[in-house]
């Protein structure tokens, strides 16, 4: 209980910025469920838990080689699985009705950075140098972790609590494959409340 009075009055001035807080799913890379609040009439957060998508498979290759799980290991293929990623981000908005001559709802373009955290469930296989007729599997979990970031448009309705949105971005890696980029991107719609 204690912690839990804590937790409210440390985001209880948050709270009480907020413009509308919308919850919604977006569609693309990564796939996730998406909750976003404004701090400030311009300056929204906002977090998201998905499915993350696998990279391409000179990737996941090159991680095994760099880490084979025996010094005679020769690698022969790989299966990768989609894993969890988790986003927390902030965004600067500014309306764009007017460029657009937008004249029911409203259009606020948007850009923005957060921090990004994958995961993926690779097995490998691979054959023993000394014995190259008997197949071993080694089970791996990736994680990624780096910044993001961000630019996008998103659709206000007027006469429902909805609102559609489009963004484009990169996440780069500082944990795993340190440099490595990865284009991201998605549509998706909240409702408002």
């Amino acid at each position: 209980m204690k912690y839990r009075l804590i937790t409210l009055l440390v985001f209880l001035p948050f709270i009480s910025f907020a413009q509308e807080r919308g919850v919604g799913i977006r569609l693309g890379e990564p796939l996730s469920i998406t909750y976003k609040d404004f701090l400030t009439e311009y300056i929204s957060i906002e977090g998201m838990i998905g499915s993350a998508g696998i990279n391409g498979g000179s990737y996941y290759q090159k991680d095994f080689e760099g880490n084979p799980p025996e010094s005679n290991a020769f690698y022969i293929s790989h299966s990768a699985n989609k894993g969890i990623s988790f986003n927390v981000r902030s965004a600067y908005h500014e309306d764009i009705t007017d460029v657009f001559g937008i004249t029911e709802g409203y259009m606020m373009a948007y850009g923005g950075a957060g921090i990004q955290l994958r995961t993926t469930k690779v097995t490998y296989s691979y054959a023993d140098g000394q014995n190259s007729s008997l197949i071993k599997n080694d089970s791996r979990t990736n994680v990624d972790f780096g910044p993001e970031a961000f630019i996008g448009a998103e659709y206000y309705f007027d006469d429902v609590p909805i609102s559609v949105f489009a963004e484009a971005g990169f996440f780069l890696e500082l944990i795993d494959r340190i440099g490595h980029i990865k284009g991201q991107g998605g549509i998706g719609v909240r409702y408002l409340f």
